[in-house]
């Protein structure tokens, strides 16, 4: 060939497959495995704190809706309210139930009365002013059912024990108490009452976890209640719900209906759910921040990765490796760096997610979209982190390279 031929040729750089930018972007982490554990750990712990509070959130979340299902959407509360025009105590009728039981839809009705002058015991033995906080309230013989209440121990009041000195405790209570099975007796006022059984927590009317319940007759014949109702808990058709909300206030008392409030408590657990989700967004920027301090981190670990590896740089420059093909190598790296933190930390979330709804018997839940985008933001994070010292990489002289060397 003449030199004329030679001259007329370009160089042409050899071109890197997608096996060819692996192994080299590898390359230093292999050498470096203690660097690239630490440097990866911050952004696993970024990426691990929120696919967690995600998950224990979604998690939470459908726990709520599982229960709302079993527990049902329809169910309406009457409290007292308070008297606008005097601090007089605002009681219910004592024929609030049975006008309640009138309205059109209204399929279910039970409800509890305080007996406040009457404590509750584990024995004569304990001081009187150790009433551990739990409550005495009459209650009817369809509070269960009305509820969708389930007992942990024992059995509800029926027709005939709804009269004996019985007690059927809240979940609470009973741990309170120390109690763990039925059968077993408690002072009540002044005289001993025989457990009957234990409830089940009640999401819709935890107020009545912390209670010793006695049957409605009982506590009028033993404990002097006066059958003024403390609260009223109704189940309407499901379709008839707002209409009974409606009518409800004005059926218990027609004379002065702003002196009842109604409530759902199917729209208080929702309310507290919204709240909780509010402190999931703190720990989520939380985890946001941890992963910012993980980027900030790879890209020092890059840059020092830069200058301790001229040598190779320039000898892979002198051997033909264009720029592009040095800022390539370093991009890689500091994406696979990323990756791999991004991978270890979804990992360390979702069992993290796993544990906490195991031992919170809630369903394991964790959104696709959590998932994907904990490994997409690593990537975006490793991409930025890396170009700096990429492009300073590529611009180093060959010849300067080897010679810091």
């Amino acid at each position: 060939m003449t030199g004329a031929g030679r001259r007329g040729r370009r160089l042409v750089p050899a071109r890197l497959g997608v096996r060819d930018v692996a192994q080299v972007g590898s390359a230093g982490l292999r050498g470096r495995p203690v660097r690239v554990v630490l440097s990866a750990l911050g952004i696993a712990i970024g990426i691990a704190t929120m696919i967690a509070v995600v998950g224990i959130s979604a998690s939470s979340k459908a726990k709520l809706m599982r229960d709302l299902d079993r527990l049902g959407t329809n169910m309406l509360v009457v409290t007292p309210g308070q008297s606008m025009f005097s601090d007089k105590e605002v009681k219910l009728p004592k024929s609030a139930m049975a006008m309640v039981g009138r309205i059109d839809g209204v399929e279910h009705v039970a409800a509890t009365g305080s007996i406040g002058d009457v404590n509750v015991y584990r024995s004569e033995h304990i001081p009187k002013e150790q009433t551990g906080g739990i409550e005495v309230a009459a209650a009817t013989a369809g509070l269960k059912n009305t509820l969708r209440g389930s007992m942990a121990a024992g059995s509800w009041f029926n027709a005939a024990t709804g009269s004996y000195p019985s007690v059927v405790l809240g979940h609470s209570a009973a741990r309170r108490l120390g109690i763990t099975e039925p059968g077993q007796r408690i002072r009540v006022g002044e005289e001993y009452y025989t457990v009957l059984g234990i409830l089940n927590p009640l999401p819709l009317a935890p107020e009545i976890d912390n209670t010793a319940l006695v049957g409605w007759k009982a506590a009028q014949e033993r404990l002097g209640f006066d059958g003024h109702p403390t609260s009223l808990y109704e189940r309407s058709a499901d379709d008839k719900v707002e209409r009974v909300r409606e009518l409800l206030a004005r059926t218990v008392s027609p004379q002065a209906p702003h002196e009842v409030e109604v409530s759902n408590p199917s729209a208080a657990l929702e309310a507290k759910t919204a709240s909780e989700g509010a402190f999931s967004s703190l720990l989520l920027g939380l985890g946001g921040v941890a992963l910012l301090v993980g980027g900030v981190g790879i890209a020092n670990t890059m840059i020092i990765s830069v200058l301790e590896r001229k040598h190779e740089i320039g000898l892979r420059r002198s051997f033909g490796a264009t720029r592009g093909q040095i800022r390539l190598q370093f991009v890689t790296e500091s994406l696979m760096l990323s990756g791999l933190g991004g991978l270890s930390g979804v990992i360390l979330g979702a069992a993290a997610t796993y544990i906490y709804a195991n031992v919170s018997a809630m369903p394991w839940t964790i959104p696709p979209w959590a998932m994907a985008g904990g490994l997409g933001a690593t990537l975006v994070i490793g991409t930025i982190a890396g170009l700096y010292p990429a492009v300073r990489a590529s611009k180093m002289s060959p010849t300067l390279a080897l010679h810091a060397s």
